[in-house]
């Protein structure tokens, strides 16, 4: 077994247009002030990292790295979750996600998928550069709009949906094993691949590849009532990151798991701080210490409610609190009885 280490933030959804949240230096000292010692870091915003410096040279990820180092906070993985998603996108949702790419290629679906393709394998580079081993992302979708059964799909259809995003994935997953890296899929709605039975349906299709790995994130289960305890359980050895966010599911007469198109405050299912959900993080992070996992407690704020910074404190603190200093001895070596071979074969009764 091994200590979970932690607390880190994911920083995107806290980068913004003010100081100290508009620049690596400012967020950084920030993150370290509320406590974090490591920070997952988007690189869809050259204010916090230039991924094309970052993809061409080693000194310069070791510069900024260190910086941020100085500051007090080490960078735990790289995030493509944006340029992730455009490796694969449903024409229904081209114009919504033209917003996640340059206007250069907007209205060219080829070419955004393209700079999207280009984007993930700079990241791998860029991860490779600052010794970092996973990386995390979003794998897009081709199948989602055919997510509920009605009308009834087309014979074959999801399979192709999967034959076709794993032929994206492969020479990327193929790439990332070059650079030492493990590609994180975040299990998602909106993702094709959203629960157990769709990520086993994509390693299929890429052969088991062993850099093809999940960001664990309880609060996307709790929303979609998968048991989140038996899914890490089932994905030990498939776990290569952590999202410690909470959520409530409170379904009544009126809406369940689908949300009857209400804004987040109005659904049954909502995000909600570290602490302030259902979620059960003490059995969590339980499993992950006796599944000796490898990698980081990471904050990703998202709630309905409490104000962003609030909820950044208090995660760190959370955080602090549940990680297990795993221990090096059993609890009842007081009673070791010191035996032998010998010793234990007249235990059993087998030299008389």
């Amino acid at each position: 077994m091994r200590t979970i280490k932690g607390p880190g933030l994911f920083l995107a959804q806290f980068i913004g247009a003010d100081a100290p949240f508009n620049s690596w230096d400012g967020i950084t000292r920030w993150a370290a002030g509320c406590g974090y010692i490591g920070v997952q870091v988007p690189t869809n915003d050259p204010r916090i990292l230039d991924l094309d410096k970052a993809a061409a040279s080693r000194s310069w990820c070791e510069e900024w790295a260190g910086q941020g180092e100085a500051n007090g906070t080490v960078v735990t993985e790289l995030s493509t979750h944006l340029q992730g998603q455009l490796v694969a996108v449903h024409p229904a949702y081209d114009a919504m996600f033209d917003a996640f790419a340059p206007a250069s290629v907007h209205g060219n679906p080829a070419a955004r998928q393209e700079w999207a393709v280009d984007q993930v394998r700079k990241a791998l580079t860029a991860s490779r550069h600052l010794g970092l081993t996973a990386m995390v992302s979003f794998s897009g979708a081709l199948a989602w709009p055919y997510v509920y059964p009605w009308p009834q799909r087309p014979a074959g259809l999801v399979e192709e949906a999967f034959d076709e995003l794993a032929r994206r994935w492969l020479p990327l997953l193929d790439f990332a094993d070059e650079c030492g890296v493990d590609i994180c899929f975040e299990i998602h709605p909106g993702e094709d691949l959203h629960d157990g039975d769709t990520f086993e349906m994509f390693l299929d299709r890429v052969g088991q590849h062993p850099r093809a790995k999940m960001l664990y994130d309880p609060s996307h289960y709790v929303l979609q009532q998968l048991d989140y305890l038996d899914h890490l359980d089932i994905y030990a050895e498939r776990i290569g990151m952590f999202h410690v966010k909470d959520a409530e599911f409170n379904p009544n007469g009126r809406k369940g798991v689908y949300g009857g198109y209400q804004p987040w405050l109005k659904r049954a299912g909502r995000f909600r701080s570290p602490g302030d959900g259902q979620v059960d993080f003490g059995a969590i992070f339980s499993k992950l210490a006796a599944m000796d996992f490898p990698g980081w407690a990471v904050v990703e704020w998202e709630c309905c409610l409490k104000h962003p910074e609030d909820g950044a404190r208090e995660g760190a603190a959370f955080v602090k609190h549940h990680i297990i200093r795993v221990t090096e001895k059993a609890f009842d070596d007081f009673a070791a009885a010191g035996t032998d071979k010998a010793a234990n074969r007249r235990l059993l009764g087998l030299d008389r």
